[in-house]
């Protein structure tokens, strides 16, 4: 496997090495020191995660992110100031996958990148698994397309999971903690937040209401349904 940091810190860099050659043998870590030295090294090194940190040199971390989901599915890992929620909420609407707040232990960091690489690896999906249309959606999980009036809209690897899972229990109301266990796994049980912000970019992307959704809604305390488009 091959891990990307870009990271301008060299103590973050020797960090996350010795996280990986103590816990993750045969793991090959390669780093940049500022933002476009990342993208290239996305593009020329095609790593199997990405760790990105938010204050670089010569670009924001933010700016880094857009650059790489131009051209590039990639699990990338923010890498946060603890407390910084803004931070943690933009980049996530940006496309990361994760976040983990400095500073964090080996145990922590390894466990987020497993986390990450299995929501990319995705759903057991057959391809007998029929496909779900309704209204404007199309969803043909086997294919991993989605299509709204007809047009193909780009889900990530973890909104294309919670997708799924909201779709195949139609109509029942899924708690928090279900879903959070099922898309991210038994140590984000507790992530309400991580939680709220991919339904937003998922309601964002299937042209749902942010004010008044009618297709993924709000049970307030309890968590999320799946309502049926209408129409034809």
């Amino acid at each position: 496997m091959k891990v990307l940091v870009i990271e301008d810190d060299p103590g973050i860099i020797e960090v996350v090495s010795l996280c990986f050659q103590l816990r993750w043998s045969g793991t090959t870590v390669v780093s940049a020191a500022n933002g476009h030295k990342g993208i290239e090294l996305v593009e020329a090194e095609s790593p199997d995660v990405v760790i990105l940190d938010i204050g670089l040199p010569d670009m924001d971390g933010y700016q880094v992110l857009r650059e790489i989901r131009r051209f590039a599915d990639v699990p990338i890992l923010m890498l946060t100031v603890r407390g910084e929620d803004t931070d943690v909420a933009k980049g996530l609407e940006l496309g990361a996958d994760d976040y983990i707040t400095k500073p964090f232990s080996h145990i922590e960091l390894i466990a987020r990148v497993q986390a990450v690489l299995r929501r990319a690896q995705g759903l057991a999906i057959t391809d007998e698994e029929r496909p779900f249309t309704s209204g404007k959606l199309s969803v043909d999980f086997s294919r991993n397309e989605v299509m709204i009036s007809g047009q193909p809209i780009k889900l990530t690897s973890t909104e294309r999971k919670l997708l799924y899972y909201l779709i195949r229990n139609e109509g029942r109301i899924l708690s928090h903690e279900s879903l959070l266990t099922k898309v991210w796994g038994d140590t984000y049980v507790d992530a309400r937040d991580l939680l709220r912000v991919h339904i937003q970019h998922l309601r964002q992307k299937l042209e749902d209401s942010a004010e008044s959704p009618i297709i993924i809604v709000t049970e307030h305390g309890i968590g999320y349904k799946f309502i049926r488009p209408a129409g034809k």
